[in-house]
């Protein structure tokens, strides 16, 4: 897709192993073999699918313990940019962005960078701490930033697919190499974030490079162009350093005379398939859009839009129909302000297989994107960077898929400590509701120190005859007006800049909210 079209900017888990339906499970059984098509199974593991690292097994993505899985995820990018960091931190708090992504349902951030990033002491721009916010990413580089944005998206069951968009801040780039990010440099790079990350299943995949287009060919031969051999070198590359890793594979533009999107063509494949030495790794990428886009013939063809299952089964869609692999669109996206548009997505959704009847046993996807600045997309946000575009997010409904188990762990120290090691956390009392003979309070909790705390304890002390009736997410005791709250075992582990919250009733009314300290080990 045309690049310079797309992108004006500013200088979902485990599908449950949900049960197919009677009619798809005939159909499917023959090619879907992984999948355990029972309710007493989906019931047994769906807390915990998508644990782990995963692997491929024909079609399907699998967790560590063989449970499908589906990718069901949103693009959130600005460390392809000369901002060096996501967009929208000057708006929000980074931490928020990822729970809002969650609470919508979404279980897969892509996350694009540029190899600019990886050079030493490159920082973010345009990172807002005012009123705490993104308070712990101060005085840190982009890649560190990238560091935390991965261990909060472990802490609360994001996956993460890295996606190397540029080879510098300047722009896309038809190949994977250009005059100043040679080959060698692409590569290098992608071994250094595979090892940055190792032992971190948070990160479950890399996109080796985004949108190949003309002059990239696949299947062609030509060592500087093919780009099917470049992605063998490159994905072996990041097996070697960590064998866990997925490795996304994206199409080109043109096969044999057949243009496409930028990314989107993945023909070749059912004649020059990657191969990588470490087997079941592999998954396919393909990019699609809208007319708001750019215009593509199938948009003008009298059968419109009842001829795009045909497109898309040409381009890419058959890979996963001849269970020769996992396909991932890994782009789509749309203004969706006309009915073309709206038609194309009604009819991709539908193809892509909803979750309700297929489950795992479907194409996976991230959407384009979370930003609303993408020129000719905008995005699951409006322009405010809080609002939620309820009418294009809604269209996704039906496709989203049930979140992983938070976890990770490994990888580089998530909590790179730039400003001494001295933890510290601030409280926050606020009455819920009072009815005068009684009361319901909540207390935030926040580290606010340079370093994780382990365990905390609030302290306030009342004016009046207030007494704590009933806690919940702490564990208390009351002498006279004074009252001590120490975390329970769940929430006592904060990470800088995190928080958590206890809940309590009291008796008679709540009055004024006391004044509260906060003490951190």
């Amino acid at each position: 897709m045309f690049r310079s079209l797309r992108r004006a900017l500013c200088v979902a888990a485990a599908a449950l192993l949900l049960p197919l339906g009677a009619g798809a499970q005939a159909a499917d059984a023959a090619r879907s073999g992984e999948l355990r098509a029972t309710a007493d199974v989906a019931a047994d593991v769906a807390a915990e699918a998508g644990a782990g690292y995963w692997h491929t097994s024909g079609r399907q993505i699998l967790d560590a313990a063989g449970r499908p899985v589906r990718i069901a995820g949103i693009n959130w990018f600005g460390f392809e940019t000369g901002n060096h960091v996501v967009h929208g931190l000057w708006a929000r708090d980074y931490k928020s962005m990822l729970d809002q992504m969650t609470s919508l349902g979404y279980n897969t951030l892509r996350l694009p960078f540029s190899d600019d990033i990886l050079k030493p002491g490159t920082m973010p721009d345009s990172v807002n701490y005012a009123d705490g916010k993104n308070a712990d990413l101060r005085g840190l580089t982009s890649l560190q930033v990238m560091d935390r944005i991965v261990a909060y998206a472990g802490q609360i069951g994001l996956k993460i697919v890295l996606d190397r968009h540029r080879p510098d801040a300047g722009g896309q780039s038809a190949l994977w190499y250009t005059s100043a990010v040679p080959e060698s440099t692409w590569i290098a790079n992608l071994k250094a974030l595979a090892t940055r990350y190792a032992g971190n299943p948070t990160v479950v995949g890399i996109d080796l490079h985004n949108e190949p287009h003309d002059p990239a060919c696949w299947g062609c031969g030509d060592t500087t162009r093919d780009w099917r051999l470049a992605a063998q070198r490159a994905g072996n590359a990041v097996l070697s350093a960590n064998p866990n890793l997925l490795v996304m594979v994206e199409g080109v533009q043109s096969y044999n005379g057949v243009n496409g999107w930028w990314g989107g063509n993945l023909m070749g494949v059912a004649q020059h398939p990657v191969q990588l030495d470490v087997p079941n790794r592999l998954v396919y990428s393909a990019h699609d859009y809208a007319t708001s886009v750019a215009q593509q013939p199938w948009f003008s063809d009298p059968s419109f839009p009842d001829n795009l299952p045909g497109v898309w089964d040409k381009y890419w869609g058959y890979i996963f129909k001849q269970n020769i692999a996992p396909v991932w669109l890994g782009e789509f996206g749309t203004t969706l302000q006309s009915a073309a548009d709206q038609k194309w997505l009604t009819t991709l959704v539908t193809y892509l297989r909803s979750t309700s009847t297929y489950g795992a046993d479907s194409f996976h996807w991230t959407f384009w994107s979370w930003n609303p600045n993408s020129g000719d997309t905008g995005g699951i946000l409006k322009d405010d960077w809080q609002t939620v575009d309820t009418v294009k997010d809604g269209y996704l409904a039906s496709i989203k898929a049930p979140g992983f188990p938070a976890g990770g762990g490994g990888g580089p120290d998530p909590d790179p400590d730039p400003g001494g090691s001295t933890a510290t956390c601030t409280a926050a009392y606020s009455i819920s509701s009072d009815w005068g003979g009684g009361f319901n309070a909540e207390v935030k909790v926040t580290n606010t120190g340079a370093a994780p705390l382990k365990s905390w304890k609030v302290t306030w002390s009342w004016s009046g005859a207030q007494k704590v009736t009933s806690m919940w997410n702490a564990s208390y005791t009351q002498s006279g007006g004074t009252v001590s709250a120490s975390n329970v075992d769940h929430n006592g582990a904060l990470g800088v800049g995190a928080s958590a919250s206890f809940g309590f009733s009291g008796t008679p009314g709540g009055g004024g909210a006391p004044g509260v300290s906060c003490t951190a080990t």
